[in-house]
C-alpha cells in the first residue's frame, strides 16, 4: 500500500515547489495526481486554455453521487524578490510555534490538509462525497476558477456545498467583496513643456481619471449603505489606483501613462455598472485629448473580475462549517476568493481556511502549528459527517 503522508509532510512537498503566478505550476500538479493516483483516487488536470505550464487538478471521493462537500483551494502563491525572508521562502521552518515559508498560509496549509482528508476519506468509505478542486492564477486575480468550475462538473456528480480554504483563523466568513480592474493607456502626444498647450500630456489627463476615481469614493462613503454593505469594513464600494508610471522626461509632455484602476464591490451592487461608469468617464477626458490631438487615446483592458460573495440565508456550506467549529460570529471580509465564482455556478459557499489573512503575501509569512492542527482536526470532523 502506498504510504499515507501526515499534513505536515504534504505541507512541506506543497511548499517546496516554487509555484509563483508568473511560473508553471505543474510539478506541484504531477505529484498531487500521482499521490492520489497511490491511493487509487482518480484525479484529473484542467490544462490552461493558453498557458502550457499552468493547469488545475480535482478529484472524486465517495459515491458517484450529486451532493458532494467541495474543499477549494489554489495552488499559485505571490513573488518572494524583495521581501526581506530569515529563511529559504520554499522550504517549511518550524519556530516558535509558527511553520515559516511562502504559502503556508495562503493557502497550502488548507490544500495540504484538504488532500490529506481526500486520502483518509477515500479509505473511511465515506457515503457522502468530498471532492477536491485545486486552481490556477488566484493571485491575479481568480483567473483559473471558472474553467476548474466547467471541468469539474463535466466529470463529476455537482457538488452542493463549497468551503473555500483562505485564512480565516477557522472560522466561518460568509461573504467578501467582488473585485473587477482595468489596465488602462493613456496615449498622449509629445511637445516641450514650454509649449503644453498644444501638445496632450497623458499623465495630466490620466490625472482626470484618478480624480474621477477620488470622487467616487468621497461620494460611495457618504451614502447610507445597504443592511449587507454596512456589515463591511469599509461598507462601499472602493475605487483605487496603486501603480502609475509614464513620460520621458520632466519637460517634455507625457506621451504615454499607464495605471491599473481597480473596484472592490460590496454584494448588491453590479461590477458592471462601475466599469461602465468608468468607461463612460475616460470617453470625456478622451473627447478633451482628441480637441487637441485627434490621434491621442485612451485605452481600457478589462484585467480581472471577481464575483462577490454574497451571505446566504440558511445556507448549507456555512451551516456545515458552524456545525464543525461551533463558531458563532458572523464575519465578511473586503478581499476576494474564488468562493464568488463557485455561488455563481449553484454551490452554496463559505470561506473557512487556518491562519490568519495578516501573514498573506508578507516577508516571513507564517501558519501556527496551532492553526495547522485546529485544521486537520476540522478534516477529521468533516470526514466523520460525511461516513
Amino acid at each position: 500500500m502506498a504510504e499515507r503522508l501526515t499534513p505536515r509532510a504534504i505541507l512541506e512537498k506543497l511548499v517546496s515547489f516554487p509555484t509563483v503566478s508568473s511560473e508553471t505550476n505543474l510539478p506541484l500538479i504531477d505529484w498531487v495526481e500521482a499521490y492520489l493516483k497511490s491511493h487509487g483516487i482518480a484525479a484529473h488536470r484542467h490544462p490552461h486554455e493558453t498557458d502550457p505550464d499552468k493547469a488545475a487538478v480535482f478529484a472524486h471521493v465517495g459515491p458517484a453521487v450529486e451532493g458532494a462537500i467541495v474543499l477549494s483551494g489554489h495552488t499559485d502563491v505571490v513573488p518572494v524578490e524583495g521581501q526581506p525572508w530569515t529563511s529559504d521562502p520554499f522550504e517549511v521552518v518550524e519556530r516558535d510555534g509558527k511553520l515559516f515559508g511562502r504559502g503556508t498560509c495562503d493557502m497550502k496549509g488548507f490544500d495540504a490538509l484538504a488532500i490529506w482528508a481526500m486520502v483518509e476519506a477515500h479509505y473511511a468509505n465515506v457515503q457522502r462525497p468530498i471532492q477536491l478542486a485545486l486552481s490556477y492564477d488566484e493571485e491575479i486575480g481568480c483567473a483559473g476558477a471558472p474553467p476548474l468550475i466547467n471541468s469539474l462538473n463535466a466529470h463529476f456528480p455537482q457538488g452542493s456545498a463549497t468551503i473555500v480554504g483562505e485564512p480565516s483563523m477557522m472560522g466561518a466568513v460568509s461573504g467578501h467583496k467582488g473585485g473587477a480592474g482595468f489596465m488602462v493607456h493613456i496615449r498622449g502626444f509629445e511637445v516641450h513643456s514650454s509649449l503644453m498647450h498644444t501638445g496632450v500630456n497623458a499623465i495630466m489627463y490620466g490625472a482626470k481619471l484618478i480624480e474621477w476615481a477620488n470622487e467616487m469614493n468621497v461620494a460611495n462613503q457618504a451614502k447610507a449603505p445597504s443592511d449587507t454593505a454596512a456589515t463591511f469594513e469599509p461598507p462601499w464600494t472602493t475605487v483605487h489606483v496603486g501603480v502609475i508610471e509614464g513620460g520621458t522626461a520632466h519637460n517634455i509632455t507625457a506621451l504615454d501613462c499607464r495605471f491599473g484602476l481597480d473596484f472592490r464591490v460590496v454584494p448588491g451592487e453590479d461590477h458592471a455598472f462601475w466599469m461602465s461608469q468608468a468607461r463612460a468617464r475616460a470617453a470625456e477626458i478622451e473627447a478633451e485629448m482628441q480637441a487637441v490631438v485627434p490621434e491621442t487615446y485612451i485605452e481600457m483592458t478589462e484585467s480581472f473580475m471577481v464575483p462577490a460573495l454574497a451571505p446566504e440565508e440558511q445556507g448549507e456550506a456555512e451551516a456545515l462549517v458552524r456545525q464543525l467549529t461551533g463558531d458563532n460570529a458572523t464575519r465578511v471580509v473586503s478581499y476576494g476568493t474564488e468562493g464568488g465564482h463557485f455561488q455563481e455556478a449553484g454551490y452554496s459557499t463559505v470561506i473557512c481556511g487556518p491562519g490568519d489573512i495578516a501573514q498573506a503575501h508578507q516577508p516571513d509569512e507564517f501558519l501556527s502549528v496551532a492553526q495547522f492542527e485546529a485544521g486537520q482536526r476540522f478534516m477529521e470532523k468533516l470526514i466523520e459527517s460525511c461516513t
